[in-house]
Order: C-alpha cells, then structure tokens, then sequence
C-alpha cells in the first residue's frame, strides 16, 4: 500500500512574477484555497498519511500555511467565528507533513533525489504542487489502485491535442486497454511527427525505489538540471513502467491565463459564487 507521498515545490515561479517575488507560486490561491492545499487534500483523500514537500528558499510560506497559527485561531474564537476556525484548525492536522529544500534547482530528477532517506526502500507517489486535478476519484488514487495490479511504476497520462504536444513528455508502447500502456519508450517535447502517441506525462506518478539509482545515472542537462523524463528511460531499462490514462479534468497553474480560467472555472462550480458570475460573464460577453 501506498502511504507517502512527495510534493515537488521547489520552483521560483517566474512566469507569475511579480506576484510571486515574496509568494511561492503554489500558494496562490483558487478562490480562497491555495494550490498546494488542493494538492495535498488530493494525496489526502487517496490514502497517503506521510507528505514530504520539497521546497526552496522563499517558500516557508507554504510550511506556515499548513502549521498552526495560535493568535489567528484566538481571534477567530474570540469573534464566534466558529466555521472559519474549523477549517483553519483542519488544515494544521490535514497530514503528517515534512519539509526539505532541495538547495539548488536542479531539475524534477534531482527535486524527487531528496525523498530518497524519507521514502526509503517503499514505493511512494509524486505530485506536482503547481498542478490541481479535479476529478471524483482522486487521481492519485486511481494511479495506486493501477500500481497494486502491476506493482510497477505508473505514469499518470492524458489525452493532448496535436498543437500542444510539443509541450509535453509523451509516451509510447503497448496498449493493453483503453486506459493503460505499458511503456517502451519516453519522448520530452516531441515535435507532432516525432511523437509517438497523444498521451503525455500529466503530474502524477507511483515510483519504485528504483527510480533513485535511475536518478544517479541520469546525466545532467541544460543548466545542470537532472530531468524526470531521462530517470525514467533509465528506470525502462531495469524493470517495466505502466502509464494510466486517468479520469480527471488537470488544470495546470504554469502560466497566467491557464491560472485565470482556472479561477472562472471553479467560481463557476462554486455554490455560493456560481450564479452572481455566471450573471456577470454573460454581461460581459454582451459587451455591458
């Protein structure tokens, strides 16, 4: 069973700035709730009891966000905001959270490398904390019920269109069903003709421990950083790696507008929101 899990978050966040020049970007929030929350709540609801987020220098806001805060749960008291509370109190006892600075950015490879000590000889989940995935079933879950048929690595994946697999790492292999591959071979931004398949590598994964010696063989790259995708070719050679086609809706908070229709699109699922922007939108369409 899986029961950790590693959050990446480590990044500067430079295609936000400057919003993100004294925030990490995973603590922007979506209405009122920070990425990283949804993120964890996620590894939460799939069972996972032990988080280590790696971070970088300028993110001890996410570790605050997640540990008490005495005089703000005395004031809310204080003025019977009682709901308020139990939510702010919910979210210091979400998980057994811990927290290491991955000292240089390096590359996802290296960012997971930190895990190593903490995960130790245990198959563990990844999942990237600028990326948020609304789906019934988790979607880390699903990757963990895939893992315990195949007790192999698995590669969370989606469907892309043609003009954005050039952003992508994409995978190719054997089909076994509508959902699952079994990987043979890995392409980073693959032109469309080179791409093997329009399945691309979407922020979630259930790794083997063996993915850290991948990790030391993988060579470095531009700006010295050690790619996940390269790993994982590595971890091909040793043992089998299964992608899943998982059931979701990912929204990746990586660039502005991405982020704003993020927001539209859960104001929209919003109960107390829903109607008064649906009102709005329409009036803005209507050119008022």
């Amino acid at each position: 069973m899986i029961k950790k899990a590693i959050i990446p978050a480590a990044g500067l966040g430079t295609r936000f700035l400057p919003a993100t020049k004294a925030q990490p970007k995973e603590m922007l929030p979506i209405i009122d709730t920070p990425v990283i929350q949804h993120v964890v709540q996620e590894a939460i609801d799939s069972g996972i009891e032990d988080i280590l987020i790696i971070s970088g220098k300028g993110k001890r806001a996410i570790e605050d966000h997640f540990d008490r805060s005495f005089d703000l749960e005395n004031q809310l008291l204080f003025k019977k905001k009682e709901k308020i509370y139990n939510e702010i109190r919910r979210i210091s006892e979400m998980a057994n959270i811990h927290y290491i600075r991955q000292k240089e950015l390096n590359g996802l490879g290296d960012a997971i490398y930190y895990a190593k000590q903490h995960t130790g000889d245990e198959p563990f989940a990844v999942l990237l904390g600028d990326t948020v995935i609304d789906s019934v079933i988790p979607v880390t879950q699903q990757l963990i019920d895939i893992f315990e048929q195949y007790k192999q690595s698995i590669i969370g994946v989606e469907v892309i269109p043609d003009e954005k697999i050039s952003r992508y790492g994409v995978i190719g292999g054997n089909k076994i069903n509508d959902h699952i591959t079994e990987i043979s071979h890995l392409v980073e931004k693959p032109s469309k003709k080179e791409a093997p398949s329009n399945l691309a590598i979407a922020s979630r994964y259930i790794l083997t421990p063996e993915i850290y010696k991948a990790i030391e063989k993988t060579k470095r790259g531009l700006n010295n950083e050690v790619q996940l995708t390269d790993a994982l070719r590595i971890l091909l050679e040793r043992e089998s790696i299964y992608s899943y086609r998982y059931e979701g809706k990912r929204y990746d908070i990586g660039n502005k507008i991405d982020y704003i229709k993020t927001i539209i699109e859960f104001g929209l699922k919003h109960k107390e929101y829903k109607s008064e922007l649906m009102k709005f939108l329409k009036n803005k369409i209507k050119g008022n």
